[in-house]
């Protein structure tokens, strides 16, 4: 039985975590998302402790805290972009690759343009430019607004003119 006080806590403290994560106050977020975690566990506050974790260089706990959140949730597809983005980070590409084509299928994921932009920058730099343009121009079919896919299909296009 869930119990109704111990989850308005972990509500109030994981709100309390976002606010501070968002002012740049890492070190309180993460502390603020743990005890959020302790009263009850969701698979949004242990994927943006792995946010919060990647700020600080720590990509291995980051990774670490998004497979807890899709044992809670496999739907929930932020944690499966967000792993491929830390592998990004760490140059495995390859294992990157698999995690941003989960999030791609998540049935409960809304900014799905990001792991087609992360598709697209792996496929940059190995070079497959084709590949690349049709991941940005997928993530620009989603949000027409995304900035960062826009330039990087103009610049990746001026280049291969």
């Amino acid at each position: 039985m869930i119990n109704k006080e111990k989850v308005d806590l972990a509500a109030e403290y994981f709100n309390k975590a976002y606010q501070l994560h968002m002012s740049g106050n890492i070190k309180d977020a993460i502390e603020a998302y743990k005890i959020s975690i302790n009263y009850y566990p969701t698979p949004r506050a242990h994927t943006y402790l792995g946010w919060a974790f990647s700020l600080n260089g720590k990509f291995e706990e980051a990774i670490e805290e998004c497979k807890i959140a899709i044992d809670l949730d496999p739907d929930f597809g932020n944690p499966y972009n967000d792993i491929g983005s830390y592998l990004i980070n760490l140059e495995n590409y390859d294992e990157a690759v698999y995690w941003l084509e989960k999030a791609i299928d998540a049935p409960d994921y809304e900014p799905r343009h990001f792991p087609y932009y992360n598709l697209g920058r792996i496929y940059e730099k190995k070079g497959s430019w084709y590949s690349a343009l049709k991941c940005y121009a997928d993530a620009l079919k989603i949000n027409p607004e995304y900035e960062l896919a826009r330039n990087a299909f103009v610049r990746l296009t001026a280049m291969m003119n």
